[in-house]
């Protein structure tokens, strides 16, 4: 008798097969059937009839690197059918981090991880992942490269000398060998920044002609996004390594439609020639991170102490502003998204609370202040510590990039200990299926689910997962597709989606009849 069946279900695959009417049967963690099993018995029936049997979902590209050591962990994401996460990402992980160097690092990742609570072991990955607490899904990590630089030479430094290099590769190889899934960059972000291309390699080097994926939020992702592409496919043809293109997209109204399309026919060129290139992106036209990454990377030189001196000056306010209206050499967001279109999401002072959820232009005129100002003021009182939601894409260049066969979905979803979180991180994965699936009709079912499973599976070599088939993991999801529903908004994020009948993670059941169960099933995933 095995553990669990699942009768009378349209199983669709995660291969991007066409749905077919299959029982699924599920021992010891894993599946250990899919077909028509009528003489089959098992301990406990669950029935899918009217209803989709799909793999787990998989999000390749989370910052929940802290939120995973806080009460009531993942909740939001079996809510909307994820079953492993992974966390890391944009160079920003939350370790190894060198302990002289950790309240330096913590205060940089805040705005993205939220506060890192004194219990988290960061000086080795192995630490970090000894210290992790039982979880109700499957978790990975990235290894940032952002933190590898500024744990070995500070924020401050633009240019490294060869023991940083050395103290680089050490570490990265050190977090490869504790389990890190692949090494993640964040080259709009300091320090990583600083680096030219060469000294990119160079840092990157102990990769060269291995397997070993390498994810990238590039340089720029505006006016330059085909520049800052050329710039990591000539890194993957130098160094012959994967390189997966992190939340690809055009900023800015200028750019729709016309960067997007030439961007993918470069992947294509790129595979055709033999490396191993991809992207990913998420399902919404307005974006979140820090409200320092409209600054050009050169003001960000010195750590943030510099930054906020510099800010203060009266003298590089007028040149920041002349740079903003120029628009050139950098991913001009208060241009892109313009200030009426930058909403603050996480403010810490709480004089500055009441400004929550309000753009940059509307907090300008309630101060009687021209928007520049108002944004380095606030800047400057905050520490930089200022998460931002911008809206700056298009939805039209967003479904071009999910009818490729080169995209995979993912949320990029943050996790800030205070303010309003982006609705991705409740509700991404419904969100496609509802929206872009039902609604609009751009994805059939199958490639959605194609892109939500095994197609993330791939790019970061996960073995058991993303496929419904034989000997993989029971990682599956039951629901019905007309139910499925993202309540969250950008004013109103915290919204569990609705519609998730049944998640099972390695066969144990996480969600049922649409509500978490307690238990945790996760396992930590290592290379």
């Amino acid at each position: 008798m095995i553990d669990l069946l699942i009768r009378d279900g349209t199983v669709v695959d995660g291969t991007g097969r066409a749905p077919y009417a299959a029982d699924v049967a599920v021992e010891n963690g894993k599946i250990v059937e899919v077909g028509q099993l009528p003489e089959a018995h098992a301990r406990r029936v669950i029935s899918a009839r009217g209803k989709l049997v799909t793999p787990g979902f998989i999000d390749i590209h989370r910052h929940a690197d802290l939120a995973a050591y806080r009460p009531g962990f993942g909740q939001p994401e079996l809510r909307q059918g994820l079953t492993t996460i992974v966390n890391g990402n944009c160079g920003l992980s939350a370790a190894p981090i060198r302990r002289s160097r950790r309240a330096e690092i913590a205060a940089y990742l805040q705005p993205i991880c939220g506060q890192m609570p004194a219990s988290v072991s960061t000086d080795s990955l192995a630490a970090y992942f000894e210290n992790q607490p039982d979880s109700p899904l499957h978790t990975g990590m990235l290894v940032g490269a952002g933190v590898l630089r500024a744990g070995a030479a500070g924020y401050a430094l633009e240019r490294l000398e060869e023991k940083h290099y050395k103290a680089i590769h050490k570490a990265m190889e050190q977090a490869l060998g504790d389990g890190a899934l692949g090494v993640s960059l964040g080259l709009g972000y300091a320090p990583e920044c600083f680096y030219t291309t060469e000294e990119l390699m160079r840092a990157l080097s102990p990769l060269a002609g291995q397997s070993i994926p390498v994810t990238v939020h590039m340089r720029q992702e505006g006016g330059g996004v085909l520049e800052a592409l050329e710039e990591m496919l000539t890194v993957a043809r130098k160094l012959r390594i994967p390189v997966h293109i992190s939340h690809l997209k055009a900023m800015g109204r200028d750019n729709w439609g016309v960067k997007i399309p030439r961007a993918l026919s470069m992947l294509e060129q790129a595979r055709q020639e033999g490396l191993e290139v991809g992207c990913d992106a998420y399902p919404y036209t307005a974006g979140s991170t820090q409200l320092i990454h409209i600054l050009p990377p050169d003001l960000l030189t010195g750590g943030m102490e510099a930054v906020v001196k510099r800010l203060q000056d009266k003298g590089v306010r007028r040149e920041l502003a002349a740079r903003i209206e120029d628009g050139c050499g950098f991913d001009d967001i208060a241009k892109l998204a313009g200030w009426d279109g930058i909403r603050l999401t996480s403010l810490h002072c709480p004089e500055d609370h009441p400004y929550q959820g309000k753009s940059i232009a509307e907090i300008a005129a309630l101060w009687g202040q021209n928007p520049l100002d108002c944004c380095c003021d606030l800047l400057v009182r905050e520490h930089c510590e200022i998460t931002m939601v911008d809206f700056m894409a298009s939805e039209e260049d967003i479904v071009t990039i999910l009818q490729s066969p080169l995209s995979n979905v993912i949320s990029d979803a943050t996790y800030p200990t205070e303010g309003l979180l982006h609705p991705r991180v409740y509700g991404t994965f419904v969100h496609i299926l509802e929206h872009f699936v039902r609604e609009r009709g751009v994805l059939t079912v199958e490639q959605a689910i194609h892109k939500m499973t095994q197609k993330p599976a791939e790019v970061l070599h996960l073995p058991g997962k993303g496929v419904l088939a034989a000997g993989m993991d029971a990682d599956i999801n039951v629901f019905a597709p007309e139910k499925l529903h993202q309540p969250g908004t950008y004013e109103n994020p915290c919204c569990l989606a609705e519609g998730m009948d049944y998640v099972l993670v390695d066969g144990a059941v996480a969600v049922e009849k649409g509500k978490c169960t307690g238990v945790k099933a996760g396992r930590i995933l290592r290379r």
